[in-house]
Protein backbone atom coordinates (compact mmCIF):
# COMPACT_ATOMS: atom_id res chain seq x y z
CA UNK A 1 0.00 0.00 0.00
CA UNK A 2 1.44 3.33 -1.06
CA UNK A 3 0.98 6.24 1.32
CA UNK A 4 -0.29 9.57 0.05
CA UNK A 5 1.37 12.84 1.10
CA UNK A 6 -0.97 13.36 4.07
CA UNK A 7 -0.32 9.84 5.38
CA UNK A 8 3.45 10.31 5.00
CA UNK A 9 3.21 13.50 7.05
CA UNK A 10 1.14 11.65 9.67
CA UNK A 11 3.84 8.98 9.96
CA UNK A 12 6.87 11.26 9.92
CA UNK A 13 5.21 13.99 11.99
CA UNK A 14 5.84 12.01 15.18
CA UNK A 15 9.15 10.57 16.44
CA UNK A 16 7.46 7.17 16.72
CA UNK A 17 6.86 7.29 12.97
CA UNK A 18 10.56 7.66 12.27
CA UNK A 19 11.31 4.67 14.45
CA UNK A 20 8.46 2.51 13.14
CA UNK A 21 9.40 3.30 9.54
CA UNK A 22 12.98 2.22 10.16
CA UNK A 23 14.14 5.84 9.84
CA UNK A 24 12.40 6.13 6.49
CA UNK A 25 13.34 2.76 4.97
CA UNK A 26 9.69 1.67 5.22
CA UNK A 27 8.76 4.41 2.78
CA UNK A 28 10.47 2.49 -0.02
CA UNK A 29 8.06 2.22 -2.98
CA UNK A 30 9.30 -1.32 -3.70
CA UNK A 31 9.30 -4.10 -1.08
CA UNK A 32 9.45 -1.96 2.10
CA UNK A 33 9.90 -5.05 4.29
CA UNK A 34 12.99 -6.09 2.37
CA UNK A 35 14.24 -2.49 2.44
CA UNK A 36 13.76 -2.47 6.22
CA UNK A 37 15.61 -5.78 6.61
CA UNK A 38 18.48 -4.44 4.52
CA UNK A 39 18.57 -1.18 6.50
CA UNK A 40 18.70 -3.24 9.72
CA UNK A 41 22.09 -4.60 8.65
CA UNK A 42 23.72 -1.18 9.09
CA UNK A 43 23.19 -0.86 12.85
CA UNK A 44 23.84 -4.59 13.23
CA UNK A 45 27.33 -4.11 11.79
CA UNK A 46 27.97 -1.72 14.69
CA UNK A 47 26.18 -3.84 17.28
CA UNK A 48 28.20 -6.95 16.45
CA UNK A 49 31.21 -5.30 18.10
CA UNK A 50 29.34 -5.32 21.44
CA UNK A 51 29.10 -8.22 23.87
CA UNK A 52 26.23 -10.58 22.99
CA UNK A 53 24.44 -9.84 26.29
CA UNK A 54 24.30 -6.15 25.38
CA UNK A 55 22.94 -6.95 21.95
CA UNK A 56 20.21 -9.12 23.45
CA UNK A 57 19.33 -6.19 25.74
CA UNK A 58 19.22 -3.84 22.74
CA UNK A 59 16.94 -6.26 20.89
CA UNK A 60 14.55 -6.53 23.86
CA UNK A 61 14.47 -2.72 24.22
CA UNK A 62 14.00 -2.31 20.45
CA UNK A 63 11.10 -4.77 20.55
CA UNK A 64 9.37 -2.80 23.33
CA UNK A 65 10.00 0.54 21.59
CA UNK A 66 8.67 -1.06 18.40
CA UNK A 67 5.40 -2.03 20.07
CA UNK A 68 4.96 1.56 21.23
CA UNK A 69 5.98 3.13 17.90
CA UNK A 70 3.82 0.72 15.88
CA UNK A 71 0.79 1.51 18.03
CA UNK A 72 1.31 5.24 17.41
CA UNK A 73 1.57 4.77 13.61
CA UNK A 74 -1.41 2.39 13.53
CA UNK A 75 -3.45 5.00 15.40
CA UNK A 76 -2.33 7.87 13.18
CA UNK A 77 -3.03 5.99 9.92
CA UNK A 78 -6.02 3.97 11.15
CA UNK A 79 -4.61 0.91 9.35
CA UNK A 80 -4.06 -2.31 11.33
CA UNK A 81 -0.62 -3.26 9.91
CA UNK A 82 0.63 -0.62 7.49
CA UNK A 83 3.55 -1.63 5.29
CA UNK A 84 5.44 1.49 6.29
CA UNK A 85 6.13 -0.11 9.69
CA UNK A 86 9.44 -1.94 9.28
CA UNK A 87 10.90 -1.70 12.79
CA UNK A 88 9.66 -5.26 13.20
CA UNK A 89 12.00 -6.20 10.33
CA UNK A 90 14.88 -4.54 12.17
CA UNK A 91 14.22 -6.56 15.32
CA UNK A 92 13.56 -9.81 13.46
CA UNK A 93 16.69 -9.37 11.36
CA UNK A 94 18.81 -8.73 14.47
CA UNK A 95 17.40 -11.87 16.12
CA UNK A 96 18.17 -13.92 13.02
CA UNK A 97 21.82 -12.83 13.13
CA UNK A 98 22.40 -13.71 16.81
CA UNK A 99 24.22 -16.99 15.95
CA UNK A 100 26.92 -14.87 14.32
CA UNK A 101 27.99 -13.76 17.80
CA UNK A 102 28.99 -17.36 18.48
CA UNK A 103 30.32 -18.37 15.07
CA UNK A 104 32.31 -16.25 12.58
CA UNK A 105 30.32 -13.44 11.00
CA UNK A 106 31.62 -13.67 7.44
CA UNK A 107 29.59 -11.99 4.69
CA UNK A 108 28.15 -15.21 3.22
CA UNK A 109 26.64 -16.04 6.62
CA UNK A 110 25.31 -12.50 7.05
CA UNK A 111 23.56 -12.84 3.68
CA UNK A 112 22.30 -16.30 4.68
CA UNK A 113 20.79 -14.81 7.86
CA UNK A 114 19.22 -12.02 5.81
CA UNK A 115 17.61 -14.42 3.32
CA UNK A 116 16.51 -16.89 5.98
CA UNK A 117 14.76 -14.10 7.87
CA UNK A 118 13.05 -12.87 4.70
CA UNK A 119 11.96 -16.46 3.94
CA UNK A 120 10.40 -17.03 7.37
CA UNK A 121 8.91 -13.52 7.45
CA UNK A 122 7.10 -14.09 4.14
CA UNK A 123 6.28 -17.78 4.70
CA UNK A 124 5.05 -17.22 8.29
CA UNK A 125 5.13 -20.79 9.63
CA UNK A 126 3.24 -21.47 12.84
CA UNK A 127 3.28 -19.66 15.33
CA UNK A 128 4.25 -16.65 13.17
CA UNK A 129 1.01 -17.00 11.16
CA UNK A 130 -1.02 -17.37 14.35
CA UNK A 131 0.52 -14.22 15.87
CA UNK A 132 0.02 -12.34 12.60
CA UNK A 133 -3.71 -13.20 12.48
CA UNK A 134 -4.66 -13.19 16.17
CA UNK A 135 -2.60 -10.55 17.93
CA UNK A 136 -3.43 -7.03 16.85
CA UNK A 137 -1.79 -3.68 17.38
CA UNK A 138 1.88 -3.02 17.89
CA UNK A 139 2.46 -6.29 19.73
CA UNK A 140 1.11 -8.30 16.79
CA UNK A 141 3.18 -6.31 14.30
CA UNK A 142 6.36 -6.96 16.27
CA UNK A 143 5.74 -10.52 17.47
CA UNK A 144 5.36 -12.36 14.17
CA UNK A 145 8.67 -10.94 12.89
CA UNK A 146 10.45 -11.69 16.16
CA UNK A 147 9.28 -15.30 15.80
CA UNK A 148 10.40 -15.38 12.16
CA UNK A 149 13.78 -14.08 13.33
CA UNK A 150 13.95 -16.87 15.90
CA UNK A 151 13.25 -19.51 13.23
CA UNK A 152 15.93 -17.98 11.00
CA UNK A 153 18.42 -17.93 13.91
CA UNK A 154 17.81 -21.61 14.64
CA UNK A 155 18.34 -22.61 11.00
CA UNK A 156 21.40 -20.36 10.67
CA UNK A 157 22.85 -21.84 13.87
CA UNK A 158 22.32 -25.35 12.54
CA UNK A 159 23.98 -24.43 9.23
CA UNK A 160 26.98 -22.95 11.06
CA UNK A 161 27.67 -26.09 13.11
Amino acid sequence: MKLDAQQRRAVLGHPAGWIASGFGSGLSPFAPGTAGSAAALLPWLLMRELPMAWVVGIIVAAFLVGVWASNIVIGRLRISDPGVIVWDEFVGQWISLLPLFIWPAHWPWIFAGFFLFRLFDVWKPWPCSWADRRIKGGLGVMLDDALAGFYAAVVLGLLLQ
